[in-house]
């Protein structure tokens, strides 16, 4: 076999952009119970292939285990790829495979030999259920699964600190923080003489609004004990509140007597002391 022969039996050199996976990714799971397809936009030099956009196919007649490009999916497809992609090619399509795994069926595989023959066309095959994917190329006159395909990112090359966006905050930071929190709050820790009459303070000014809210509304009921002035001795056998004491004045003033007089009972010890506890 001569030296050229072999040559054009070797696979394609792939290389994807990142973000055209993501955005494969993103059209099959919006559809994960048929398939969706779409075509590779790139370019293509020697035995290599560079993926740099994709275009969904919309319009495409779906079923549950294939899908087929119907006129009005070119026609948006190719219209597309003038507004946005003039200087590229069309390099290859793909298609999900819900539930199916990565191969290339009998419908794949007359799709890609009759739309996309080219040597350096490929087919990007997605499960969005087992979240398995596969390129298919061709090896001569083969189809046959891409060994090796190199994924890139178009934002490569940028250097520390040049995407003018703010550092992450990492565990070691946070771990660092909340040390030097707690060693801040061990320094400002109040002495221990203020944590004990602190509570002291409050709870007795809370039971003296309490006692003052009490006696505003139930003020409390003052008895007298009506004497005789002239023998010391009690008029009565109870003690008496003042309203009490002085109805019974007036009632004594009013049938003529003024013997009754309000006079508190005397202290404990003194020679009046002979009112009955």
């Amino acid at each position: 076999m001569s030296r050229k022969n072999k040559s054009a039996d070797l696979q394609p050199r792939v290389v994807i952009d990142g973000e055209v996976v993501r955005q494969i990714r993103q059209h099959a799971r919006s559809c994960s119970k048929t398939e969706v397809c779409g075509v590779l936009i790139g370019n293509d030099s020697g035995h290599a292939l560079s993926i740099d956009a994709c275009i969904a196919g919309l319009n495409a007649a779906q079923a549950g285990t294939h899908v087929t490009f119907t006129q009005d999916t070119w026609e948006h497809i190719y219209k597309t790829k003038d507004a946005k992609y003039p200087d590229h090619r069309i390099v290859g399509w793909y298609h999900s495979h819900p539930g199916f795994g990565v191969f290339l069926s009998d419908h794949d595989t007359f799709i890609h030999k009759n739309f996309f023959s080219s040597p350096l066309q490929v087919a990007w095959v997605y499960d969005p259920l087992s979240d398995e994917e596969g390129c298919f190329g061709w090896a001569g006159s083969r189809l046959e699964r891409i060994s090796e395909v190199a994924v890139t990112d178009r934002k490569g090359g940028e250097g520390a600190g040049e995407t003018g966006k703010p550092e992450p905050v990492g565990m070691e930071d946070d771990s660092q923080s909340a040390e030097q929190h707690e060693e801040s709050g061990d320094d400002q820790e109040s002495p221990a003489w203020l944590r004990i009459t602190f509570p002291i303070v409050t709870h007795t000014i809370v039971l003296l609004l309490g006692f003052l809210a009490a006696w505003y509304l139930f003020p409390p009921r003052i008895l007298i004990w009506p004497i005789d002035g002239n023998t010391g001795r009690p008029m009565i056998d109870r003690p008496v509140d003042i309203e009490t004491l002085k109805q019974m004045i007036s009632d004594e003033k009013a049938q003529g007597k003024d013997k009754v007089i309000a006079a508190p009972p005397p202290e404990p010890g003194s020679k009046d002391n002979n009112v009955p506890r």
